[in-house]
Order: C-alpha cells, then sequence, then structure tokens
C-alpha cells in the first residue's frame, strides 16, 4: 500500500534527504540508491529496500513494479511523491523516477572467506567515490570476492559510489579495515599480496600471480606509502609509453584485475 508525500518539510523527506551526509548514513545504517537499473541489481541480489520512493502519476516499468511489490511483501514502505522531491533526494536536476533507501551491509573482515573468490580488490585511503564506485563495477564484472577498503576511505554507500557502481554495491562484498589488522587476517591464510607502484621494474604482465590474489591500489595522489609496499609479495607497474607518469586508480585496477582473470583462465 502506497502513501503520499506532497510537502519538501515532510520529516520522512528530511529524513531521507539526511542520507546524502556521511553521518546521517552511519547514525541511521541506511544508504540512497537510485535508478530503475540499480535497484533491479539489489532485488537480483535478493535485496528489497525499506522504503521505496517513486514518482507520482506515472505508470511504473515492469521491473519497477515488481521492486515494488517485494518491497510491501518484505514490509518495507512504499513513497509517492512529486517529481520536484525526487530531485532533492537525489541531488539530481533530472532524477530517476525510483529511489530505493536499503540498509547498508559492510562486512566485518573476519567473516571475510578468501575462498570465495581467486581474486580481490583492496584500496587504501581511496578518495574518489567515482574511483570506488567503478572498482566495485570492474570487481563484479571480473567475478571478484569483493572490496577491502584500508585506512580512510571515501564512504561506498554514498550517493556517487553507489551510482558509479552501477549496482556492484549489491553484488560486492564490501570491508573496512586497517592495515595491521588486515594484514595479521591475509598471514594467516593463503594469498600473495601485489601492489601497484612506481618503484619496481617488474612489468604486471611478467609475473604469475597466485591465487587467491589480493590486488592492492593506493591513494589516488600519493599511490601506496612505503611500508605498505615494503609488506606486499610483489610490486608490479604497469608501462607508461607517453607523458603519463600514472594511471587513474580505477583505470589501474580494471588493467590489473583483468590480467589476473586472464592468466587464471588460460591456466
Amino acid at each position: 500500500m502506497r502513501h503520499q508525500i506532497t510537502g519538501f518539510s515532510n520529516p520522512t523527506i528530511k529524513r531521507l534527504r539526511s542520507l546524502r551526509e556521511k553521518k546521517h548514513r552511519k547514525r541511521e545504517g541506511l544508504f540512497l540508491a537510485e535508478g530503475l537499473r540499480i535497484l533491479t541489481e539489489a532485488l537480483e541480489s535478493g535485496r528489497t529496500p525499506k522504503i521505496l520512493v517513486v514518482v507520482e502519476d506515472v505508470e511504473l516499468h515492469p521491473l519497477a513494479q515488481e521492486i515494488e511489490a517485494a518491497t510491501a511483501a518484505a514490509g518495507g514502505d512504499v513513497i509517492e511523491t512529486s517529481e520536484a522531491i525526487i530531485a532533492k533526494l537525489s541531488g539530481k536536476s533530472n532524477p530517476q523516477s525510483i529511489i530505493g533507501i536499503y540498509p547498508d551491509h559492510p562486512v566485518p573482515l573476519a567473516e571475510l572467506d578468501r575462498s570465495d573468490s581467486n581474486i580481490w580488490l583492496v584500496a587504501q585511503a581511496l578518495r574518489d567515490p567515482g574511483n570506488l564506485g567503478t572498482i566495485l563495477r570492474t570487481g563484479d564484472a571480473v567475478g571478484a570476492g569483493g572490496l577491502i577498503l584500508i585506512d580512510d576511505c571515501v564512504d561506498p554507500f554514498s550517493v556517487e559510489a553507489v551510482r558509479a557502481s552501477m549496482g556492484a554495491v549489491f553484488t560486492q562484498q564490501i570491508v573496512q579495515a586497517r592495515w595491521p589488522d588486515f594484514l595479521d587476517w591475509l598471514r594467516n591464510g593463503p594469498g600473495e599480496l601485489v601492489g601497484t607502484s612506481l618503484n619496481t621494474d617488474k612489468d604486471y604482465q611478467s609475473v604469475q600471480y597466485r591465487s587467491p590474489t589480493f590486488l592492492l591500489i593506493g591513494n589516488e595522489a600519493q599511490g601506496l606509502p612505503e611500508d605498505y609496499e615494503a609488506a606486499c609479495d610483489i610490486l608490479v607497474k604497469m608501462p607508461m609509453m607517453g607523458k603519463a607518469d600514472s594511471l587513474n586508480a580505477a583505470v589501474a585496477a580494471s588493467v590489473m584485475v583483468y590480467e589476473v582473470l586472464n592468466q587464471s583462465r588460460n591456466r
């Protein structure tokens, strides 16, 4: 059963709009996802929104109707409201016609099963939500087990990161950990830690990667700290034939992870 909200000052609208800020997402344990494609990915991954917001007086796409039915069946709320209010929630002038509010789902490091995949992505001090979302999307594409965020990374459940992930925020396990805790966990089981760095002559295609491979990507501006590089089992770099000395973090992650995947496929 839908209920209608028409006013910008409605407490529910104010609460949902506050989820655009990290402190409110953390307090509520909720995040906002928008658009039919992303919400469909969520439903196919077994996740239904706690609150679904749809534009009033618009016939929903059949997939959106499925999401609405699943939300109602799971005991969630369905709100219909104006396009102007949805624009306020999404922060876009041309918003999607459907928004879902979901519980966040970080996985504790101790509960991570490294045998879930031969490929894992690890990002240190990542700052750009677009990069984080793109890395999640790439991880989904190659069947990675998930993304382990080291130290102070951008929030993976921010609106921008969720949007850039194109739904992979629902298909990839997301872990947040401090570096010492991650290293202790990693060294108590199988796994090769591969770092990308300019401080090596080893070409990324000259190495035979061992499974499971944990691919460590550094901060966009500084790269990996020296002691983090020293902790890696191997450091590799990609050839740079032009004037640029490095690739965008998400692009570098994509190039590397497909090399790991292709080696696994060839074996």
